[in-house]
């Protein structure tokens, strides 16, 4: 008999798997005769530059700041691509899962917000429990396999994408520090550029990345966090495709950086911002409001907000049920939606720089995330095995 060929490897759920990995590491860390290796590696300091033009930071900074810019930029590439061309194209599209990443998170802030109203000093940390993890919420769809239709996960990814344009907003809003003029204007005058070699028709990705580093520097010294640069350049990136191109610059960057952005600088963020310390830990510290408001906000407040924004735009006529799928299959994403993990932590981290209320965040954050992906995985596994889906029958 011939060899059985092996099964090939889905990106996404060794991307999932991958970050679970990492965080898991950094936790092993923390916990053991590692801590102070763990502590000291993240705490070194890089520098980067030279004279007025030298950054001096620590690795645990370069990884929030520098590699998570990547990160952003590519979110940023994913909604301008699905924007113009994709499942947010047109309002049919666009509709359910607009609707559903709004109630999505809505109700898990004001769930933190419950938990949290008697002490005010925490309730800076509203929207920690507001976003989704896309690679970690897909990677544990495709484990689920045929028993998924496509529209469903198409259904997730675009939710996930309008999930992280949300937090973008919320990062922009509430999360910027004390404004420095010079630096914004520096950053502005980048933007308007970035923007005229796009009319200009300027096709040349270097270029484009040189700006975005000048920018970069520049939104990182004026009081605005630096991630939010690489979705100003992902914006400028030209979508369309030039004569003689088969790819547009959009998608040629998106493919260049997101093997690096799902095996390399997720993974690293996961292993510097999962680190829980659990030595000293009593019950109390599980349930006081910070972790039971973030945890219950992802467990509970996503589903909850999912499904009933869901069920208003069905009932509203606003929007129609995927293709192939019923209740039981929406509910089963609406769980999956409750893994924050990677933009929850990094929210954590914008809100709350105190180590006590650190540690706080990442055990309502992993734990949530946790109940979220056990509980929708074991849904999903109950459905039965899918008939194959065209292209065409999922759009």
């Amino acid at each position: 008999m011939p060899a059985k060929r092996p099964l090939p490897i889905n990106p996404e759920a060794a991307s999932g798997m991958l970050l679970v990995g990492c965080a898991l590491v950094a936790i092993v860390f923390v916990n053991s005769g590692l801590a102070d290796v763990y502590n000291a590696l993240l705490h070194y300091h890089l520098a980067v530059g030279f004279g007025a033009f030298k950054l001096d930071k620590q690795v645990h900074h370069w990884i929030n700041d520098g590699l998570m810019a990547v990160f952003f930029l590519l979110v940023g590439l994913e909604i301008k691509r699905e924007a113009l061309y994709g499942r947010l194209s047109t309002r049919e599209r666009a509709a359910l899962p607009v609707i559903a990443a709004v109630g999505g998170m809505a109700a898990p802030a004001l769930v933190y917000a419950g938990f949290n109203a008697a002490t005010p000093e925490t309730l800076r940390g509203w929207a920690i429990p507001a976003a989704t993890d896309i690679a970690f919420a897909l990677g544990v769809l495709a484990l689920v396999g045929p028993r998924v239709p496509r529209s469903l996960k198409i259904f997730l990814m675009a939710l996930a994408v309008i999930d992280d344009l949300g937090a973008i907003v919320i990062i922009a809003a509430f999360y910027t520090q004390d404004l420095m003029l010079a630096p914004l204007a520096v950053a502005g005058g980048c933007a308007v550029v970035l923007a005229a070699m796009n009319r200009l028709g300027v096709r040349r990705i270097s270029l484009y990345l040189v700006i975005g580093a000048v920018l970069w520097v520049a939104v990182l010294k004026s009081g605005v966090h630096a991630t939010l640069a690489g979705v100003v350049l992902a914006l400028a990136i030209p979508a369309d495709c030039a004569h003689a191109e088969h790819e547009s610059p959009l998608k040629r960057l998106e493919h260049a950086i997101a093997g690096w952005v799902n095996f390399a600088i997720m993974p690293i963020f996961a292993f510097a911002n999962a680190g829980i310390e659990l030595s000293g830990m009593t019950s109390d510290d599980m349930i006081a409001p910070v972790p039971l408001g973030i945890a219950a906000g992802l467990f509970i407040g996503k589903q909850a907000g999912v499904m009933g924004a869901v069920w208003l735009a069905l009932k509203s006529g606003i929007a129609q049920m995927p293709h192939g799928t019923n209740w039981t299959d929406i509910y089963g994403v609406a769980l999956l939606t409750g893994i924050g993990f990677t933009m929850s932590l990094f929210i954590g981290m914008l809100a709350f720089s105190d180590p006590a209320h650190i540690n706080a965040v990442r055990f309502g954050v992993l734990s949530g995330s946790l109940a979220s992906a056990v509980l929708g995985f074991a849904w999903l596994r109950r459905l039965p095995v899918r008939d194959h889906e065209t292209e065409a029958e999922a759009a």
